[in-house]
């Protein structure tokens, strides 16, 4: 077995375990690996230790490594279909608190295990039976001190390996002043490995990809240029999701969420603008979830600017974020027209990752909590869904007006 030193560097594998005939080395197949899970187990191993055994129905390219902040183990496999596999009942062990797995970028799956302590990564193995073609990826994990394992656990080189670099973009045109039809870049949250807020029997990352579909056929009607950031169930990691609206030249941008909480009792529909602090804690741990899931990606936005960079953006953001604050008082006032009762406190402010765009308006609106049976009830209804999408245009709209006749008195 192929035994990886503790040595506080990134455990990161790729690794195509196939004989020299296998055609996924040729390059000549597209079919996708399949999980057994009969033959698959995460169980306790010794002391303190998880092990992770997999069966796949044929060997393929995988890398393997560890994050802290919390703590996940990571697999990364060109490609595993994880459709129809309950993972929480590969878990044996409270050492790992939960598992989600699916497709992550073209060609890409993950899997994520969420630890319940840090785990150094000690072996990883893949094994081909000759017999019948199948794959076996065994891994073992030993506890850590906090310290060993936040040094061993890191991004890979790239956050987004496998794509290619992303391009010089030209500068953004001016803005808009009415004299050309506005560019709205819809954001559909989570996607792909990250299904979002589940209640019910429905899906966050689903019913989004919905709204954001019946949105963009109004706003098309209205005259409006429209972008989706996605358009089918694929994961889109947070900074991706902004550099689509800045190669797009969007006008502004609406992402658009449906959370659950864990604890208590929230109903109703939330507008959110950009602020360091939030408007109440609630605001903040949401925030949090939103962003810990960029870190499904290997991504993390916080420590990514540098000083010169963050006082350009924070210039930006003087214009900027102001318009925000009107887009999002306009779309409440829409809201509030359309479908009536929305969250006690319908307009609050959060530090999102998606709404750091420093040059294009941004709002994120959480159109109703999964966890509560009447929001979720209104959310997968068609009325309700065509009052919202008449609400949202309607504030879109008026906001637009007002913004134009804006850069007009600027530019004299």
């Amino acid at each position: 077995m192929r035994s990886l030193k503790p040595i506080g560097q990134l455990l990161a594998l790729m690794l195509c375990l196939m004989a020299p005939s296998s055609p996924a080395l040729s390059g000549t197949t597209s079919a996708l690996a399949r999980l057994d899970p009969a033959g698959s187990a995460i169980a306790e191993a010794r002391r303190g230790g998880i092990s992770v055994h997999l069966t796949l129905s044929q060997p393929v390219p995988y890398r393997v490594f560890t994050l802290d902040a919390p703590p996940r183990l990571v697999a990364d496999f060109r490609t595993v279909d994880w459709s129809g596999v309950d993972l929480r009942a590969l878990v044996a062990t409270d050492r790992v608190r939960a598992i989600r797995a699916g497709p992550v970028q073209a060609g890409w799956s993950r899997m994520v295990l969420d630890l319940a302590g840090p785990q150094m990564l000690q072996t990883a193995e893949m094994r081909r039976d000759p017999s019948n073609g199948r794959a076996r990826l065994d891994l073992t994990l030993r506890p850590a001190t906090a310290e060993a394992f936040a040094a061993a656990s890191r991004e890979p080189a790239s956050a987004l390996w496998g794509l290619p670099k992303a391009e010089d973009l030209p500068p953004p045109p001016r803005r808009q002043d009415g004299t050309r039809p506005l560019r709205v870049i819809l954001d559909p949250g989570h996607g792909g490995i990250d299904p979002g807020a589940e209640r019910g029997g429905v899906r966050e990352a689903d019913l989004m990809l919905i709204y954001s579909r019946a949105l963009s056929e109004a706003l098309t009607r209205a005259g409006f240029d429209v972008v989706l950031t996605r358009d089918a169930n694929h994961f889109v990691p947070l900074e991706t999701r902004i550099d689509i609206a800045r190669k797009a030249h969007g006008d502004v941008f609406l992402s658009l969420h449906a959370d659950a909480l864990a604890e208590g009792h929230a109903s109703g529909a939330t507008v959110y603008t950009l602020a360091e602090t939030a408007s109440d804690a609630a605001s903040a741990l949401l925030a949090e979830r939103h962003d810990r899931d960029a870190l499904l990606a290997g991504v993390d936005l916080t420590e990514q600017d540098d000083v010169i960079a963050s006082v350009l953006m924070d210039l930006a953001r003087t214009e900027t974020a102001p318009r925000s604050d009107r887009l999002a008082d306009a779309i409440v006032a829409g809201l509030q027209s359309s479908v009536g009762r929305l969250y006690k406190r319908p307009r609050l402010s959060a530090d999102f990752s998606v709404l750091k765009s420093p040059d294009i308006p941004s709002v994120l609106i959480e159109l109703g909590f999964l966890s509560s049976p009447g929001d979720r009830a209104n959310l997968i209804s068609p009325d309700w869904r065509a009052k919202a999408v008449e609400g949202i245009l309607a504030g879109l709209s008026a906001w637009a007006v007002e913004d134009a006749a804006e850069a007009a008195l600027l530019r004299r």
